[in-house]
């Protein structure tokens, strides 16, 4: 089939990146309605609807279903894009979307219900995590089929974090997930203690490594040079810092477990692989917002450009607060406060989900043959809502943060606790009050960008683009 006849295969990227709103609101109402609970305590309903059972639910859908569904759409779209072929893979394709929304929709399911394993990100039962990994299989094969049977020689750097990401969150998966099954919904670790919470942590910190951040670094370094119309800033440094962000990222998984039973020397290699950390996050950071080079008046009138590069600059801010916090002084204040919670959100609404809408809002009138979405205005006041709800979010974490931190480790001449625990939970309530609002704004934006993108979609075409030749311009 020569390269004029054949087609993108777009179904699949309008299937994903349409269920990456809906799962983005479902996960954040749920964010929203446990941000409430600690407020209003009667909110805690029944053995089912309480904050220790909805807590899985927002994580598991924020990250796996709305950051997935992101993923998945834009790397379906990115590589075949950069590598001037359909996608490869047959059946495996639509398995993959199906796949991936019946697992979401058994974790809605099993996760109330109070089946779990008790490892963080990784609470889904040994059942739904075969179906996991026989999607996650299908993916890899799906991605790397089509970046092998490519038109052009070279692998766009985007593909290598999107293909970095398959490889490393397929690793982690297998290895935190070895279980003892006992019952169709009950399995055992088979790590104890120390070291099973050792698997978990690496596990846990490189789902925030690889799921979180490379495979979002992926989507920025195809879509901010694509929105800007300019050139990546440096295309050397994206080599530099991919490499040095997959190796360093790997190690930093202890500074989860500062001051407890893990031995003293692996809490410091921990530490100090997060520290390096900083740099080729920099790197990124920096070579993502340089690309505005002679384009930064774009950003006055362009809010799709706005998402970008914001998130790159709480990409950024996130990428100094980590490394900070894993170092066992400050660690020592922050640890199990809210002030963690503030961190973790800087990254998941300022990083991931800005860079994911504004990755999303690229695509979706492309995807319905459309010049641009139905309301610009829209997607600026998207913006700004976002943007202030994330900001009083972490903000009133912070204080919350240092201040739980504080009241704590707080000791009276003879050496008596000053504050008792139930003093630093009156503390903290308005910061938790405020964290409900900064929610609930960011909750009101995904909402508009629904309504935004049904419009958009109305009466648009969804037939599949044709394949561009090799030396001609890629979409």
């Amino acid at each position: 089939m020569s390269g004029t006849q054949t087609t993108y295969n777009d179904k699949v990227v309008r299937q994903f990146a349409v269920m990456t709103v809906i799962w983005g609101i479902v996960g954040m109402l749920v964010g929203v309605i446990i941000a409430a609970q600690l407020v209003w305590p009667e909110l805690n309903i029944g053995p089912w609807l309480h904050f220790g059972r909805l807590r899985p639910l927002h994580t598991n859908a924020v990250i796996f279903a709305f950051g997935g569904c992101a993923l998945f759409a834009t790397s379906y779209w990115v590589v075949q894009r950069t590598s001037h072929v359909r996608l490869w893979g047959g059946p495996l394709i639509p398995f993959t979307f199906w796949g991936w929304q019946l697992i979401i929709v058994l974790a809605a399911i099993t996760l109330p219900l109070g089946i779990t394993s008790g490892k963080e990100y990784a609470e889904l039962e040994w059942p739904i995590d075969i179906l996991i990994t026989l999607v996650w299989v299908s993916y890899a094969v799906v991605f790397f089929g089509t970046v092998a049977v490519r038109k052009v020689a070279h692998i766009y750097v985007a593909n290598w974090f999107f293909g970095a990401f398959i490889i490393a969150v397929a690793l982690l998966h297998l290895g935190n997930s070895m279980a003892m099954p006992v019952s169709l919904t009950k399995s055992y670790s088979v790590y104890a203690g120390v070291q099973d919470a050792m698997i978990q942590w690496w596990y846990g910190h490189n789902a925030v490594g690889f799921f979180l951040t490379a495979g979002f670094l992926g989507m920025m370094y195809y879509f901010v040079p694509k929105q800007a119309g300019r050139p990546v800033y440096s295309y050397r440094l994206s080599v530099v810092h991919f490499w040095a962000l997959i190796f360093t990222y790997m190690w930093a998984g202890p500074h989860h477990l500062h001051y407890t039973a893990l031995p003293d020397w692996t809490q410091s290699v921990g530490m100090i692989f997060s520290l390096i950390l900083l740099a080729p996050s920099w790197g990124g950071m920096i070579n993502g917002i340089m690309t505005l080079s002679g384009a930064w008046h774009k950003l006055r009138d362009d809010p799709v450009l706005k998402f970008l590069i914001t998130s790159l600059s709480f990409y950024g801010m996130s990428t100094f607060e980590g490394p900070m916090m894993s170092i066992k002084t400050v660690n020592a204040l922050s640890h199990y406060t809210d002030w963690t919670v503030g961190h973790v959100h800087s990254g998941a609404l300022g990083w991931v989900a800005m860079v994911s809408i504004g990755s999303i809002y690229y695509l979706l009138p492309r995807l319905f043959g459309k010049t641009e979405m139905y309301s610009t205005k829209l997607v600026t006041t998207h913006f700004w809502i976002a943007t202030i709800g994330t900001v009083l979010y972490i903000a009133s974490m912070w204080i919350a943060g240092v201040m739980q931190g504080l009241m704590w480790r707080a000791i009276n001449p003879d050496g008596t606790l000053a504050y008792s625990f139930v003093e630093s939970v009156k503390g903290s309530y308005p910061f938790w009050a405020i964290r409900w609002l900064g929610g609930v704004l960011f909750l009101g934006g995904m909402l508009i960008m629904a309504y935004n993108m049904f419009k958009t979609m109305a009466g648009g075409k969804t037939e599949d683009v044709p394949v561009l030749a090799p030396a001609g311009h890629h979409a």
